[in-house]
């Protein structure tokens, strides 16, 4: 999949967030997040991949977290400069990281492995960069959303359109195949249910978005699926 149709979507993309629905979705996405980062206490450092415009990125960053950013995309990282001065980035391939083994302590994807061609690449390549995890929020193939996405008013959306959802069964399959031996565990919630249960984080995998903390044993230490 290109990552060039993110750079005809940037300069609107932040934009998103002021809407009604994207306020809504931030509320609901950082309190899932937040939740994801709860068995990692002790970092310090994430790779945000995939970080776009750096939403994400910069509430990291309030959060007291030395975040970079890392997108293939120029526009969206121009972008991220223009609203969130200070956050370092880094232009390169989520397939291919441009960055020394075990060098953050998570690695964050939001909304990433549906826009690549490898997802099970780009998941070995953030464990092989990860000392402490990853944290993975990705859009549910089995919800409402999912739907619209491919048959509803969503898949005529220039990037919602082109999105490959997937399944909490299929997440955690690449999840255990990528950490391997360093598996400790997983914790996964979905969110982002119809109104009335909107922000709410439930271990029921229908929300339009399932998210996962997956925990790695310290290197050379082999953990437990």
């Amino acid at each position: 999949m290109s990552w060039r149709i993110f750079e005809r979507a940037a300069e609107g993309y932040e934009a998103w967030y002021a809407t009604a629905r994207g306020r809504r979705v931030d509320e609901a996405e950082r309190a899932l997040l937040a939740w994801l980062l709860a068995p990692f206490a002790d970092a310090r450092s994430v790779l945000d991949v995939g970080c776009g415009t750096g939403h994400f990125a910069a509430w990291l960053r309030s959060r007291a977290l030395d975040v970079i950013g890392l997108d293939r995309s120029p526009a969206m990282l121009a972008e991220l400069r223009r609203h969130h001065a200070g956050i370092p980035v880094v232009v390169g391939d989520a397939g291919c990281l441009p960055v020394r083994s075990r060098v953050v302590d998570v690695a964050l994807l939001v909304t990433t492995l549906e826009f690549v061609e490898r997802p099970d690449m780009v998941l070995t390549e953030a464990v092989r960069i990860a000392r402490h995890g990853l944290v993975l929020v990705v859009l549910n193939r089995w919800s409402l959303g999912g739907l619209s996405r491919r048959v509803g008013p969503q898949a005529r959306r220039p990037t919602l359109g082109t999105a490959r959802d997937t399944s909490l069964f299929a997440l955690r399959r690449m999840a255990r195949a990528a950490a391997g031996d360093r598996l400790q565990s997983l914790h996964w919630a979905s969110s982002l249910f119809p109104d009335g249960l909107w922000a709410a984080r439930l271990r029921v995998p229908v929300g339009d978005v399932i998210g996962m903390a997956v925990v790695l044993s310290p290197p050379g230490r082999a953990g437990q699926p």
